[in-house]
């Protein structure tokens, strides 16, 4: 079962003013917490697409090395390898 967490949030100001702006009869939300909940969301979503882009610029990288560079390695020096 997902965990459900309550946050209390304070903002102020031209924040404030550009949250009230987004929400309500005039804006894209219903409520301050669907807002926020897409907020996560979205970057969430970036956060992935982030990681997914540098594992492939990694293995482009890797691909496009010379064969002869290539160095066997065993599964217990890539676990090392990989712990730093």
């Amino acid at each position: 079962m997902p965990r459900t967490t309550t946050m209390t949030v304070r903002i102020g100001g031209v924040l404030s003013d550009f949250v009230a702006s987004n929400v309500g009869d005039d804006g894209s939300y219903e409520n301050v917490s669907e807002y926020v909940r897409d907020l996560i969301r979205r970057d969430k979503e970036r956060a992935e697409v982030e990681a997914y882009n540098r594992l492939r610029a990694e293995l482009t990288h890797a691909f496009a090395a010379p064969e002869v560079t290539y160095k066997p390695l065993t599964a217990s020096e890539v676990i090392a390898r990989n712990r730093g």
